[in-house]
């Protein structure tokens, strides 16, 4: 009776953590100040990743930049203050339809400190535009108060090397929020 339990206690937990591997992409983002390797979450966003995937397996992050940057300094003088960089510009006649909101209520991405989110103007309005966190950023969630409408952003990824080269962008001169000199994104591919 001992070995019987043994086994169907073995083959749930080896059935757990089968089942509960999240399926992830990686990717690297070459810019003038280094790389940043990110992960993306597939199952949780597919539509917003499947997005930014389609924008860099045809290439057109390539030369794009990092051009906005959110700081406690240029931040100062709103209610809710956030820290992002903020990057993905492309030729806006290369832009794809904007995709559906995937909000965080939806798929518990959070905006902690290096999630990958979409950029947008009102819901369902995402193309290219995507920001990296600095530190946790709450407000930017389903319900929070950075956007009027409380739908928050679309997170879909995170950082999982090089923060030290977002927090480089994030302290290059600014005005307004946007970069004197925008910072190169070279490249955007798929890694293993």
């Amino acid at each position: 009776m001992k070995y019987k339990y043994s086994l169907v206690s073995a083959f749930f937990f080896c059935f757990t953590v089968i089942h509960c591997q999240q399926i992830t992409v990686n990717c690297k983002i070459q810019t003038s100040k280094g790389d940043i390797i990110i992960e993306l979450y597939p199952e949780n966003a597919p539509i917003t990743v499947s997005n930014f995937l389609k924008y860099v397996d045809d290439g057109l992050y390539n030369n794009s930049s990092f051009f906005r940057v959110c700081t406690p300094q240029n931040e100062a003088d709103r209610d809710i203050k956030i820290e992002v960089i903020q990057g993905g510009n492309i030729d806006e006649s290369k832009s794809l339809p904007p995709i559906k909101m995937e909000t965080t209520k939806l798929t518990d991405i959070k905006h902690v400190n290096g999630a990958v989110s979409m950029a947008r103007l009102e819901p369902d309005s995402a193309t290219s535009q995507f920001f990296i966190c600095i530190n946790d950023q709450p407000e930017l969630d389903f319900q929070g108060k950075r956007n009027p409408d409380g739908q928050g952003f679309a997170a879909f990824g995170k950082v999982t090397e090089g923060m030290d080269v977002v927090l480089e962008i994030q302290e290059q001169k600014d005005e307004d929020q946007y970069l004197l000199e925008p910072i190169l994104i070279k490249t955007i591919k798929r890694v293993e």
